[in-house]
């Protein structure tokens, strides 16, 4: 990882956590209460290019005032607050897009916040308040994405949106693929399962080839992780699996995966945990809140 002072393009992860958080409501007993060292926030990453002083969020999470403050500390933006130049979202699950509240009218009152999404996720946050309201006010203005083209962000730096399988209520699911002047990252914070992904056409060691990190959807570790609710109904590659799938890639290969996007329940959250332990003998990693990498 570079300094500030040596990565004109950088990527900074704001967030690991499952769209809840960690600790998560309604669980008293979670050590991250009284051990903020512990806490997490939902998902999110953010990206700064140093030539330009321009700067873009992926995912709009409920946690963005205290991420967008973190990022202001590592990467001050150019402009008055938000100091973005973009929002890229992935899909409509509330922890991935209800963070744009906080631009609205009530809160920040930001002014034509360009914001990536997908033909229904446009139309979702167009159609339905209160999110309609941040459209109709020009708090954000909707910028449309297209599956595998390229936005051309300049300064040698384009994001790909890359569809995925999970659940589709409202909206389409993306991830993302960074590309910068130097390195690439995927971005995969939601899929219900690589074995899905293979049946539409795409492995996810082939994505993974094509970059130097990935971050990829690591919600739960094992099953039975939530007594009392059928897992099935709530599909994610566990880590169990997704190590067992990639242990025979080459040790340089398992060493592009950040596992990120862990619940509140995960126990591989937790630094010293068997499960971490687990995972970084077979050569991987969990990704760490405010970790950056140079593009």
């Amino acid at each position: 990882m570079a300094s500030a002072h040596t990565c004109p393009v950088e990527l900074v992860v704001l967030g690991t956590a499952q769209d809840g958080g960690a600790p998560q409501i309604g669980h008293d007993e979670d050590p991250a209460w009284k051990d903020p060292a512990l806490r997490r926030t939902a998902t999110s990453l953010g990206l700064v290019d140093r030539t330009t002083n321009r700067r873009w969020l992926f995912e709009a999470s409920p946690d963005v005032r205290d991420q967008l403050y973190r990022f202001d500390q590592v990467a001050p933006g150019a402009t008055k607050a938000p100091g973005l130049d973009g929002v890229f979202l992935t899909h409509a699950h509330m922890g991935h897009y209800v963070g744009l509240m906080f631009f609205g009218h009530e809160s920040m009152g930001a002014k034509d916040l360009p914001v990536y999404a997908m033909p229904r996720m446009a139309e979702y946050l167009t159609a339905n308040g209160p999110w309609s309201q941040l459209v109709r006010y020009n708090n954000i203005r909707l910028t449309p994405l297209a599956d595998r083209q390229p936005v051309d962000l300049g300064s040698s730096i384009t994001v790909t949106p890359i569809a995925v399988p999970h659940r589709q209520e409202f909206s389409e699911v993306v991830g993302f693929r960074i590309d910068g002047p130097g390195k690439k990252v995927l971005f995969i914070p939601d899929i219900d399962s690589w074995e899905q992904w293979d049946a539409l056409g795409t492995r996810i060691e082939d994505e993974i080839a094509r970059v130097d990190v990935a971050y990829l959807d690591a919600t739960f570790y094992a099953d039975g992780e939530l007594p009392g609710r059928d897992m099935s109904k709530i599909p994610h590659p566990l880590i169990r699996h997704s190590m067992d799938r990639f242990a025979a890639l080459p040790a340089s290969e398992r060493a592009k995966v950040r596992f990120i996007h862990l619940n509140h329940t995960n126990p591989a959250r937790f630094p010293g945990s068997e499960a971490r332990r687990a995972i970084e003998a077979g050569g991987f990693r969990v990704a760490e809140e405010m970790e950056r990498v140079c593009l």
